[in-house]
This record gives structure tokens, sequence and C-alpha cells, in this order.
């Protein structure tokens, strides 16, 4: 299956920039999942790699040859598009065993690979449907299904998922990835998803206004994100306005506005810098009475969200900051009500320290 590399890659839409001086590498069978706003060029990068767009600038590889100049077509890749493109002619089968003909195996093997494929979605029972006799996410699964028995190295996927319902989204996507991983290919999946993104990528890239903000482990994107844009995409967080007061050892002293004043790890850290402090939702403990923590403020509850399985608490702190906790649901863990004064408090570790962008906070937070 093929590696692919993207070399400075350029390519504009008039004077929209839809990617800038991309360079990144996608190793031989590794699932990669692409997120980012709407925008951002996703969906230009696979269709780059599909060869259905040429690059403006940069060199385009796989396996180490450029694919410049090689039509899609040449290219041991399939694009499973967000539009589904069936054709409307051709029942369900007849769709998903079009890629296998096209490559061409024999009928035989081209329908029995279909009919496997559509076993996945769980769609061998519309078969022989036609496409307008079928749901927007029924034809979304079969695009995804003749994507599968296609044949090709690389799968490039543009929310493969997105117009599924929740239950059957959150069961394929680990069907998907396992049929890629037993199959071989190299998959770049695009997502909004940011939750279906950590579950089933080997890589996540992260991208905003046609530049890469972040690739690499989910959980290195998650617990280490490389700037504040990419902690509020992946796994959102509180952010706080602070600056280095004191630093001893490996802790830093943070002022907070209002006289508040936290720890947090003084890793290339300056004196008197500004700072945002990012705090994960989970990170947050709440109490009424009692925490051991290196950081603790007395809080009010200002609203309760419930989640099934955890509730989601905002709770204002003295200076007029508001902070978010999720808690769990665990035999014998408090529930607090709005209003309720409590102690929040976090870890020294748990705090995610990140220079003062230029152009402010609420604008590096901005998805555009």
């Amino acid at each position: 299956m093929p590696t692919v590399s993207f070399d400075n890659v350029s390519k504009k839409f008039g004077r929209v920039v839809a990617l800038e001086r991309v360079s990144f590498d996608v190793k031989d069978g590794e699932y990669v999942c692409v997120l980012g706003p709407t925008g951002s060029g996703k969906t230009t990068l696979l269709k780059l790699m599909a060869g259905l767009l040429q690059p403006d600038a940069g060199a385009i590889y796989f396996d180490g040859k450029s694919v410049n100049k090689v039509a899609a077509q040449g290219r041991n890749a399939v694009y499973v598009p967000q539009q589904y493109a069936l054709f409307p002619h051709l029942t369900v089968l007849q769709n998903v065993a079009f890629g296998p003909l096209a490559r061409g195996k024999s009928p035989s093997i081209a329908l029995e690979t279909a009919s496997k494929a559509l076993d996945l979605v769980r769609l061998s029972w519309r078969a022989q449907a036609l496409p307008n006799e079928l749901s927007g996410g029924m034809q979304q699964r079969v695009a995804l299904a003749r994507g599968l028995a296609s044949g090709a190295g690389l799968l490039l996927l543009d929310e493969p998922l997105g117009a599924l319902d929740a239950r059957l989204r959150l069961d394929l996507r680990h069907k998907l990835r396992d049929l890629v991983k037993q199959s071989g290919f190299t998959a770049v999946h695009v997502t909004h998803d940011q939750d279906e993104a950590m579950s089933v990528g080997d890589q996540i890239m992260v991208l905003r206004n046609g530049g890469i903000q972040d690739y690499g482990l989910p959980r290195r994107t998650y617990r280490r994100p490389a700037n504040i844009f990419v902690a509020n995409m992946i796994g959102g967080a509180s952010f706080l306005e602070g600056m280095v007061d004191t630093t001893v050892g490996e802790t830093a002293l943070i002022s907070l506005r209002g006289g508040l004043t936290v720890q947090a790890s003084s890793k290339n850290l300056t004196l008197t810098a500004p700072v945002i402090l990012a705090l994960r939702k989970e990170c947050i403990r709440i109490s009424r009475n009692h925490l051991e923590m290196e950081n603790v403020f007395k809080g009010e509850i200002r609203d309760v969200r419930f989640l099934g399985n955890s509730r989601e608490y905002l709770i204002r702190i003295p200076n007029g900051d508001v902070i978010a906790s999720r808690q769990f649901a665990e035999d014998g863990r408090d529930e607090f009500e709005m209003g309720e004064e409590v102690l929040v408090g976090f870890l020294e570790g748990d705090a995610m320290v990140f220079e003062y962008p230029a152009r402010g906070l609420r604008q590096e937070l901005e998805i555009a």
C-alpha cells in the first residue's frame, strides 16, 4: 500500500488560499484522521491526493515517486466524497461492484467483494434497490462500501459517516477501521467529529486556514496540543489569561486577574510574560469541603448539564472567570446544584500553559 508525502504543497482558488506550504508524511498502512473547521482545506487535501486537483506549488509523492502529473486513475487511490456520486441507473450491488470490475476483476469476484462490503455497512438487504430508493444515510453507506470494495491501496474518506445516526456512526467507525487494517489499506479520513478522530486514527492532523496546526498521535495531541486552537479543537478546555510572576525549580506562579495565583509547570516560561492556561474539563475537581490539590479556589455553580454518564458544571471563580468541570457518574460521587458554593481545583501538572497569542485569545479560538 502507498506511503504519501506532501512537500510544501499549496493550492489556491482565485484569491482564496485552500492550502499553503503543507508538508507531511503518511506511512504505509496508517490510518490518518484530518480534523478542522469548514474551509480549513480538508477536502482540498483529499482531492489533491486523489488526483482530482493539481497543486499550484510543491510536490506530492506516492512511495517516493512524484504523482503531480499522474492522472487520478493511475494513482491506486479511491476518493469517497460527501456527495455519494452513485450511478442512479445501477442497483446498490452493481454500484459497489463497479470498482472491482473496473480494475479487471471477474464478475463473480466483483459481486462477492461487493456483497462483503455491503455486509459491513449493513445494507445487504437493499442490494437490489436503486439509489433513489434509499435515504441519504443509506446512500452514504453505499458510497463507503464502494470505496472499500474498490481494491485501491489508498482510501480517501471525506466525512464517510457524516449522514448516519449517532448509534450507527459509533458502531461503523470501529468496523471501518478494522476493515481498513485487515485489508492493508492506507487511509486518510476527514471528519468534523473529534471523538471519531481520536478513537480510529493512528495519527491526527489538525488543519486551519490551509495550514497544519498539529500532526501526531491522538494521545499526544490531546495531552500536549501544539497551540491553543488545537487544545480547543481536540477535547475542549477552559482558558485563563495570566502573567508569569515567579519560577521556583519546575514550578511557576502565574497571576490571574482579580489577584488569584495558580501553580503550573515552569517549562519554557519567561518571567513577566503573558500566558494562557488551558484546563481540560475532566481535570477540574469539585468538592463541598476539601480538596488536596495545588490550586484550589472558591466557586459558584452557574450551570449544570446532564450528559448521561457524566455531568458538566460551569463554575464561576472569584475573579469572574468561568471554568468547566466534567464529573463522571460513580457510586458515591456528589452531585451539585445551580447556585451552590463549592471548592474547585486542579493539579499543577494538569495546567497546559501557552504563550499569549499575538492577536489575542478570542481571535485565536475562532475557527475561521
